[in-house]
């Protein structure tokens, strides 16, 4: 996977730099995993608009993907690998044994004709999704669930990636993308490998207008308002805007806003560093 530095012939592809689509091989997505998504432009049921900056965009339709991986002991094989717009991994279309059709996250290194497999019987390999009783210490994974059969929640975009460093007893301990380190469940299942789109992060959209394809309107800064709009707003001519917050006021920059008596701080071995 690489990036595209394209040519300044326009001024807004001179900062232009966006992903190459070498690793999609399939520009049409499967009809039978396609569901409709209905935006809603920040309003809510009343038309009242509760989330600003969001409106307008690219229509689009969601891939239905697999994050339980709940088909164990059943070889699939790579049909194709696809760019998907909801999400800034690409996805891979796996044919089953019995016919049926799934979409996963495409790891790294994933090839179409490849087979995978989930469940005990399926090796550590990369796109093979086993659980953590029996991925060996010091893998990649992603895709991590956090209970038992809900599905991936964690380490799905591109690039990312946790390591399985250790077991004790019932609990896995995985090292997750944040740098936090936790316990989970070995009941729980992974996916070997990272998440492919690994150059997602150097990508840069060059104009306002690629914004405003994704569905992004324009944001305004706090420190442009006046004081009835934002904590940080007023002032005499440029004023920084004083201690960074939030426009309801929560503090910026430093300030911890997860909830100390969290029932989930326990399974938390060292929390993410600033």
């Amino acid at each position: 996977m690489a990036v595209r530095k394209l040519k300044p012939v326009t001024p807004g592809q001179r900062h232009k730099i966006i992903g190459a689509f070498d690793s999609v091989t399939k520009s049409t997505p499967e009809k039978s995993l396609l569901e409709p998504i209905k935006k809603s432009g920040g309003r809510n049921n009343s038309g009242k608009m509760t989330m600003r900056y969001m409106g307008g965009g690219h229509k689009r339709r969601y891939r239905v993907i697999d994050f339980k991986r709940d088909k164990d002991g059943m070889s699939a094989v790579v049909k194709g690998i696809e760019y998907d717009p909801n999400r800034t991994a690409r996805i891979a279309l796996l044919v089953y044994a019995d016919g049926e059709k799934r979409y996963i996250v495409a790891p790294n290194g994933l090839q179409v004709g490849q087979k995978l497999m989930s469940g005990k019987d399926a090796t550590p390999e990369v796109g093979n999704a086993l659980f953590l009783s029996d991925i060996p210490l010091g893998t990649i994974v992603h895709n991590i669930e956090l209970r038992p059969g809900q599905g991936a929640v964690m380490a799905r975009s591109a690039g990312a990636y946790g390591q399985l460093t250790s077991r004790d007893g019932k609990y896995a301990i995985i090292k997750l993308p944040s740098g936090e380190t936790r316990m989970v469940l070995v009941t729980c299942k992974a996916t070997v490998g990272t998440v492919g789109n690994t150059d997602h992060a150097l990508e840069r959209s060059g104009k306002a207008g690629r914004s405003r394809w994704l569905g992004r309107r324009p944001r305004t800064r706090g420190v442009a308002m006046n004081p009835v709009d934002h904590p940080m707003g007023g002032g005499e001519g440029r004023s920084s805007g004083g201690h960074p917050r939030s426009r309801t006021g929560v503090p910026a920059k430093g300030y911890k806003t997860r909830d100390p008596k969290k029932a989930s701080n326990k399974y938390i071995v060292e929390r993410r560093k600033k």
